[in-house]
């Protein structure tokens, strides 16, 4: 079966549907390709800064309909030591399960084909545009074609390496005691442990997610044992630890990816393809600005496809938007590895807490780079 449309779009993640209601608003025949068939969750810290909450409200998503949990408040801890300050900017936290399903259902309603349960196979170039053929037989031809497949990247389509590469995510869903609950209400608590550091928030309907990085060969000196690993992390963090004491597990084990290119940054697309959220720049979780990256990129693409330029004016424009935050998160991420670094962090935090403020402010995309109004 072959089927033609203006744009493919590859990955169903908010950089995807995103982008692809964009388009289909502006009256192009899309097809968006979802290899998952139902919700799912994702190795993500599940945060959303304020440019992304503007840019969900532009595309008609409302996050506080669908439970996400206000943030006010980013606590650094490791050791005896921990610091609190309050976000300069509005935030919140929703599950990615329940996002990336309203965001399809958006793109449903704005006339886009989504396409679920089947991954696409290969995706190459043809004459006039681009043929992506699903596992399932179905060959898609369309003009243009998008990557979006967030922290996977397509077979025969790699993402080059990034600054800081030997990292795995892991992710995991808790129900906290009551008391933890309430204590964890409307913050962020970030624990730092030896070779790497963990984020704990809560989303919708009281449940908490845990997302943390840790270095390859930290995680293999467990044993690759993820109860050996969190025991490590609760007492390397106390206050994490805390909070986590009597927790219960929402899955037997958590969600998982491994050599995540963080600092990476695609200055160019010779091949035509455009690339959104994590296949164009990939910024350390800590810095909490991955989704607002993600939907900058879509609305940036969008723009720029509907203006009529390509793909490569538009890499170099997200390039240009995003390079200077990715290269700090990236260097602080690679100095938070180091357990002197973590403790000298933290006591500076402590004595100085508008440094977390600093931190959270300059790791975020411009605010004149924002594009909530065509241009």
């Amino acid at each position: 079966m072959t089927a033609r449309h203006d744009v493919a779009v590859v990955g169903g993640g908010p950089a995807g549907a995103a982008f692809a209601v964009e388009l289909a608003r502006a009256g192009r025949d899309v097809v968006l390709v979802e290899r998952e068939g139902g919700p799912h969750d994702k190795v993500c810290g599940e945060f959303l800064s304020g440019e992304a909450l503007g840019y969900l409200a532009a595309l008609g998503v409302d996050v506080g309909a669908l439970g996400a949990v206000p943030v006010e408040i980013v606590r650094v801890s490791h050791g005896s030591v921990s610091a609190q300050r309050a976000l300069p900017f509005r935030a919140a936290s929703l599950s990615r399960r329940r996002l990336d399903e309203a965001l399809l259902a958006r793109a449903a309603g704005a006339g886009v084909a989504v396409l679920r349960g089947s991954a696409v196979r290969d995706l190459r170039q043809v004459l006039g545009g681009w043929s992506a053929r699903l596992e399932n037989g179905t060959e898609l031809i369309a003009r243009e074609a998008a990557l979006a497949t967030g922290k996977h990247d397509l077979r025969g389509r790699r993402r080059p390496p990034g600054r800081q590469n030997d990292l795995i995510g892991l992710k995991a869903h808790f129900r906290l005691r009551p008391s933890a609950t309430a204590e964890l209400a409307r913050a962020v608590e970030i624990g730092l442990f030896e070779g790497g550091y963990a984020g704990l928030e809560l989303v919708e309907d009281g449940i908490a997610n845990l997302c943390l990085v840790v270095r390859a060969e930290t995680f293999a000196g467990h044993g690759r044992e993820w109860a050996s690993l969190l025991a490590a992390v609760m007492a390397a963090a106390p206050r994490l630890g805390e909070l986590l004491k009597g927790a219960s597990p929402r899955h037997e084990r958590p969600l998982a990816v491994a050599r995540i290119p963080y600092g990476l940054v695609r200055p160019d697309a010779e091949d035509g393809l455009w690339r959104l959220g994590d296949q164009a720049a990939v910024i350390p979780s800590f810095a909490g600005e991955g989704m607002s990256i993600a939907l900058h990129s879509a609305r940036l693409a969008a723009l720029t496809m509907l203006g009529g330029a390509d793909s490569q004016t538009f890499q170099r424009r997200l390039a240009a938007d995003v390079t200077r935050q990715v290269g700090l998160a990236t260097l602080l991420s690679q100095a938070l590895m180091l357990s002197v670094a973590q403790t000298a962090g933290a006591a500076v935090a402590r004595v100085f807490p508008a440094t977390l403020a600093a931190v959270a402010a300059a790791t975020r995309i411009r605010p004149s780079a924002i594009l909530l109004q065509a241009d």
